[in-house]
């Protein structure tokens, strides 16, 4: 009898805690724990330093030009990638052995991966508050309407939550098929490389590629980012920065009167048809209003258009002084325009359906991640090492 008085409060302890989600409350706790006493805290001051070498860089071009604004979405996108990725790519192979023995005397390995899930979604709400604040103290400053939400300080905050908890679910489930933390983060650099080179905002990608990037996370971030952004909005700032370079430059060439004719005789060319509009007497003259289109019909109609059309004017000028005859308010005016419009990009287009699309995606990486982990760590106890 004393014997078996010894043995039911064990019996009874194990009992206790064989539901799934007692034992997700028991490593949620233990995360915790560890969070507070072995330093796991450390994650979040590198979160605010790293965010504010960040802001320091972008402030000045995030949401100003499209370059800025790209530039700037794929350096919060690698920030978000960076947190999530350290988070949690040592959390499961440094105690690979305790989940072994845990898991043959009763762990469930969803529970277990239900904590990590809830631990992480916590630590990342706490290092995207620390990311917008620190980011917003150095001198980033963000739109105040947003597109989904009243606030875009809201759906911003979403938005980098969801690609700092996708990354950290990748970067789970890289630590649950390494033995070792050292193998971890020999992996981890290959995987953050492959996220900026496929990214699509540091280099543009061939054809072929494209199947690859539909399954990278940095793709998505980069892509909601730049949308919540209104990239397509803005201006391309380096055209005009490009025209000035290119004042000094010589233009040497020789011109017959046909090519002149002909540019602006068609009616289908918007510039030639302004300048066929500008009158060279006004309505008061004898001959009355006088355009350039008239002039030019004339020629044409004329007897001796082709004489006149054979004739060249050699052109000897710079690219600063054909600038400045026709107006170089209305040059920069129409060079922004024509490259804005022909840098815009249909995924980057302001609209709520590609914001969901996004947020989905991110979300769906999250948790096929999360499964991953769990399918991974199920077959541990065949781990032979």
């Amino acid at each position: 009898m004393p014997e078996e008085k010894r043995q039911n409060p064990f019996r009874r302890i194990r009992m206790r805690y064989r539901g799934r989600f007692s034992q997700i409350q028991i490593y949620l706790g233990k995360l915790l724990r560890m969070f507070l006493y072995q330093s796991d805290w450390k994650v979040l001051p590198m979160s605010a330093m790293v965010a504010g070498l960040v802001g320091l860089v972008i402030r000045k071009r995030f949401f100003e030009t499209m370059e800025g604004t790209l530039m700037s979405a794929l350096a919060v996108t690698c920030l978000c990638l960076w947190n999530g990725c350290f988070n949690s790519i040592q959390v499961i192979c440094r105690e690979r052995d305790v989940i072994k023995r845990e898991h043959r005397s009763g762990m469930h390995i969803s529970s277990y991966i239900a904590a990590h899930m809830i631990y992480q979604a916590m630590l990342c709400m706490l290092q995207t508050g620390i990311t917008l604040y620190v980011m917003r103290a150095v001198g980033v400053r963000y739109p105040t309407e947003g597109l989904v939400t009243r606030f875009f300080i809201t759906e911003f905050s979403i938005s980098l939550f969801l690609i700092t908890f996708a990354a950290d679910m990748m970067s789970l489930w890289i630590s649950a098929l390494s033995r070792t933390t050292t193998a971890a983060m020999t992996i981890m650099p290959v995987v953050l490389i492959v996220q900026l080179v496929f990214s699509g905002g540091m280099m543009s990608l061939p054809a072929r590629a494209e199947p690859v990037t539909r399954v990278i996370i940095s793709n998505y971030g980069l892509k909601l980012i730049a949308t919540q952004a209104n990239y397509n909005a803005q201006p391309l700032g380096s055209a005009w920065g490009t025209v000035e370079r290119m004042k000094g430059n010589e233009i040497k060439t020789t011109l017959t009167m046909g090519r002149i004719l002909d540019y602006l005789g068609d009616p289908e060319n918007p510039q030639a048809e302004q300048i066929r509009s500008v009158k060279l007497t006004d309505d008061s003259s004898l001959l009355g209003a006088i355009t350039v289109g008239t002039v030019v019909d004339t020629v044409n109609a004329g007897e001796d258009s082709e004489q006149l059309r054979a004739q060249t004017i050699p052109i000897d000028t710079t690219v600063g002084e054909v600038i400045g005859m026709l107006g170089e308010k209305e040059v920069r005016e129409y060079v922004e325009t024509k490259a804005t419009e022909s840098a815009q990009v249909s995924d980057y287009d302001y609209s709520k359906l590609n914001v969901a699309v996004y947020w989905l995606s991110l979300a769906f990486f999250a948790l096929v991640f999360a499964g991953l982990s769990t399918i991974t760590l199920e077959m541990i106890d065949r781990d032979r090492r």
